[in-house]
């Protein structure tokens, strides 16, 4: 009886040393198939597709969100940044934007931009879906 998938690979490539093993399966007791790799080969293809649905196909998708976020970004947009700070789009530029947020000014890149407020005056809430 094996106990993992480990076990089958190892038992192909060892010797049969004992004469009771050699004695016990000419007596037909032990004539049992012996699970090959492809037993071994169906959870592990199994657990490939399931990390790749739950953790590699949603970052792209993410990423593929982003990416869109930050090309249609304009000036006179009002943004959220990953520190936390909002502030309207000065000017765009090609890795960073300019910001003021109230009296400062300031120059961030493009990819701490997190979130779009408003576009040109028209709140998120207000776009149609």
């Amino acid at each position: 009886m094996y106990l993992n998938g480990f076990n089958v690979l190892l038992a192909d490539a060892a010797p049969a040393t004992t004469t009771s093993t050699s004695a016990a399966s000419s007596n037909g007791a032990a004539n049992q198939p012996q699970p090959g790799l492809g037993n071994l080969l169906i959870p592990m293809v199994l657990f490939a597709v399931l990390i790749y649905f739950m953790m590699i196909r949603p970052q792209s998708q993410q990423r593929k969100k982003q990416m869109q976020l930050l090309e249609a970004l304009k000036a006179g947009d009002k943004v959220v940044t990953a520190s936390g700070i909002v502030g309207n789009v000065i000017s765009v530029k090609d890795k960073t934007i300019s910001l003021r947020s109230m009296d400062a000014k300031m120059e961030v890149t493009k990819s701490s931009v997190t979130e779009i407020l408003e576009r040109d005056g028209e709140t998120k809430s207000e776009k149609p879906a």
